[in-house]
């Protein structure tokens, strides 16, 4: 039996009390009150000044119940069932570190009074997975504690959610029944000293860490043409391109990257893990001036990112890490959250290029990118016509184009504005498209420092322009900031990704995070630490890798590129250099939706820093035991 509450709650309502006195509230956050909750950092649990979770998910419940009933905290995770890899707790008041270990379900080692118990992502838990508290063991049944799985209250007297049904076998094992039927639960997580039946952490395979370059055969391709021009988008990739061609390499037409499963493995978990990294630098930045004043974005605007920011329906739809994937591990170099770049390469045109070599020995490495990306926009709150705002520039139309696409498959109607065109003021201020209809919901092609460039011009020398707003009057030319700053448009992506996308970001990661497997030492200042290993100097806004330097240990300049962000402030980061895969060196792309990993591509140059002109190649991945036999 489960017994799973169903009368639902609204938002932030106790449900109950676990062992300990713990409460457990209602996570229904369609009911969450405007006036209790009323930006994203209210949505932010804290005890002690120690940072619990996201209100009121299941992994801020577990974190929140172990810290009141023993002071320890297990480490921040993107995902609930990536709790099962942690093997170690951290005891706040001595900073110790205690033993962690992992029970597969039907272990002989049972779950006890404390224990997490776990489940996986997919089925009723889709990406996250779950964990729930133990609270009672018996031979026939176990009861747990928890938040986000019904939200009604928990019945009078009782201190524990649900009931599910257990089996112990003759020979000692123990097993959970799941109560929803596709959905798994992994097993348990105990603090104990006693290893015995514990899950051990496998041993790393750095082979499987490689980067390898392949040949598709090019006898098995039967024609030249395989994109479908009758696909705007897909024809405006091959007029761009010149042809049916994924790279500017005549010679590597057929060439490909192959990664392991655990690599791409890795990757996910590296996305889904620094996405929150990075979420918590920014709302760090936002509530601390000093270092918000190292971005270098005009005043005037600071008040609508704070808005921005707060405003918790303000949510992503697409962005993109950049990785260094070597066999000591993966680093992650920047996050672009505002106008990436590649999505289109890796969620469409990789895949058709191995249909047409017809690689079935292989996977796509972005086969999901296209249908998570209309999931993102089915979960949104663009409810209405999105317009999309692009350049006269042909990577611009083609991902306008990719991207019209995924909203067709969400079902929203959608418009491709090229610059400004027909966007004029009505009488009553709203901006119009040449057809009548209101721009409320927007995603564009351009970076949002484009915007701040008109504002920076206008009003950061003017006083009175303490707060940025766009001006209308009839027959006004619009400006992009009108458009992308006006109160009643939302805008995808939007404008607080200014604060993660910026490089003086990663300075204040390492500061919150120091020694962070995944990310490289930086500094606004260059520090001996950096002398000593090499270092990049990057300006804080940038793109496409301009205006980059990057010097070896005994200071001497590698390489450089020019560009127009010459003089933005810098930032210093460790050297740690791409691979080089046959000639090329290689850097891995990630891309989210939502917020959550949706997908991989490569970006390759002879050069060691990845530019604009940087070609896109297919990458594939196999299972791991393929991947160690492949010559």
């Amino acid at each position: 039996m489960s017994n799973i509450p169903n009368t639902t709650q609204p938002f932030g309502v106790l449900l109950g009390y676990a062992p300990g006195g713990v409460p457990a509230y209602s996570s229904d956050y369609d009911s969450a009150s405007t006036t209790d909750y009323p930006k994203r950092s209210s949505y932010r649990s804290y005890i002690d000044g120690v940072y619990m979770g996201y209100k009121w998910q299941c992994v801020e419940f577990a974190r929140r119940w172990m810290y009141i009933n023993y002071g320890y905290i297990f480490d921040d995770v993107a995902m609930a069932y990536d709790i099962f890899d942690l093997r170690s707790v951290r005891h706040l008041a001595s900073n110790n570190r205690l033993p962690l270990n992992a029970f597969r379900n039907g272990s002989k080692s049972h779950p006890v009074l404390g224990s997490l118990l776990i489940w996986q992502e997919g089925g009723e838990f889709e990406d996250t997975g779950h964990v729930a508290v133990v609270t009672e063991v018996k031979p026939n049944y176990i009861r747990i504690a928890e938040q986000n799985v019904g939200h009604g209250q928990w019945q009078e007297g009782q201190d524990y959610a649900r009931e599910l049904s257990a089996k112990t076998t003759a020979d000692g094992e123990y097993w959970v029944k799941c109560s929803y039927g596709d959905a798994e639960i992994l097993g348990w997580m105990t603090q104990t000293d006693d290893t015995r039946h514990a899950e051990p952490r496998p041993a790393k395979n750095t082979a499987l860490s490689a980067i390898k370059s392949r040949h598709a055969d090019a006898s098995s391709a039967p024609r030249r043409s395989w994109l479908n021009m009758a696909n705007n988008d897909e024809a405006a990739f091959v007029e761009m391109m010149g042809g049916h061609f994924l790279t500017t390499s005549a010679a590597d037409q057929s060439r490909y990257f192959l990664l392991s499963k655990t690599a791409i493995d890795d990757l996910e978990y590296a996305t889904n893990e620094l996405h929150g990294l990075f979420m918590h630098a920014t709302d760090y930045v936002l509530c601390h001036d000093d270092l918000l004043a190292k971005f270098n974005l005009p005043k005037a605007v600071l008040p609508k990112i704070r808005q921005s920011w707060d405003n918790r329906l303000n949510q992503l739809i697409t962005s993109r890490f950049d990785f260094a994937q070597t066999a000591d591990g993966l680093k992650v170099y920047e996050y672009n959250c505002d106008s990436a770049s590649c999505y289109m390469e890796a969620g469409k045109v990789q895949g058709k290029w191995g249909q047409h070599y017809q690689l079935t020995d292989s996977e796509d490495a972005g086969k999901a990118l296209f249908h998570d990306l209309s999931r993102a926009w089915e979960k949104s709150h663009a409810k209405g016509l999105v317009h999309i705002l692009r350049d006269h520039d042909p990577e611009e139309e083609y991902h306008a184009l990719f991207i019209q696409q995924t909203l067709e498959a969400a079902g929203i109607a959608s418009k491709i504005i090229i610059q400004l065109e027909g966007l004029a003021w009505d009488k009553q201020g709203t901006i119009r498209d040449q057809d009548g209809d209101a721009v409320n919901w927007v995603w564009k092609t351009w970076s949002w420092e484009t915007a701040l460039d008109q504002i920076r011009a206008e009003c950061e020398d003017d006083a009175s322009h303490a707060v940025f707003e766009p001006q209308w009057s009839l027959g006004k030319p619009l400006r992009l900031s009108d458009v992308l700053l006006r109160k009643n448009i939302m805008v995808f992506e939007p404008l607080w990704t200014l604060i993660p996308s910026n490089k003086a970001i990663l300075p204040v990661l390492w500061q919150l995070f120091p020694n962070h497997p995944l990310l490289l030492n930086s500094a606004f200042e260059l520090t001996d630490e950096l002398k000593t290993t090499g270092y990049v100097e990057k300006p804080i806004v940038g793109r496409c890798g301009a205006n980059i330097a990057l010097f070896d240990r005994d200071q001497q300049l590698l390489e450089a590129t020019s560009g127009g962000f010459a003089q933005q402030e810098k930032i210093y980061q460790q050297f740690y250099p791409l691979p080089k895969v046959d000639k090329y060196y290689t850097q891995v792309c990630t891309f989210t939706a939502s917020g959550v990993y949706a997908g991989s591509c490569v970006r390759v140059d002879t050069s060691m820093v990845i530019n604009k002109n940087s070609d896109c190649m297919p990458l594939r991945y196999i299972s791991d035991k393929a991947f160690l036999n492949d010559g």
